[in-house]
């Protein structure tokens, strides 16, 4: 967020619609830039950063999108039945872009 004018203004960053990520959120270069460590999904959104002296202020506003690729929620575990036994496998993956989930038995899908 580079801003000139005279005199100096004060920059200030937030996200619209929510906090910036405590913890995680730092500032360089007299808080021209926010860098914000180990990014999740939830970092996206918008973020607005303000420069503002005593003649007024300008904003702009910065579209952020996190992506992310598939990952398991919970990995399908092997199962050992007998015969006439039911078993479930379970399969949660996520990701941004939503992953598709496919089942194959034997290399043929379901």
């Amino acid at each position: 967020c580079f801003c000139f004018s005279r005199p100096t203004p004060v920059i200030r960053w937030i996200k619209e619609g929510g906090e910036l990520p405590a913890n995680r959120t730092f500032f360089e270069n007299f808080k021209k830039t926010l860098k914000i460590i180990d990014v999740s999904e939830a970092d996206s959104g918008n973020y607005k950063c303000i420069a503002r002296n005593s003649l007024g202020s300008v904003h702009h506003v910065i579209s952020v999108t996190v992506k992310a690729a598939p990952y398991w929620i919970t990995a399908p575990r092997n199962l050992v039945l007998s015969p006439g036994e039911d078993g479930t496998l379970i399969c949660r993956a996520n990701g941004n872009p939503k992953p598709s989930i496919s089942w194959l038995a034997n290399g043929v899908p379901i």
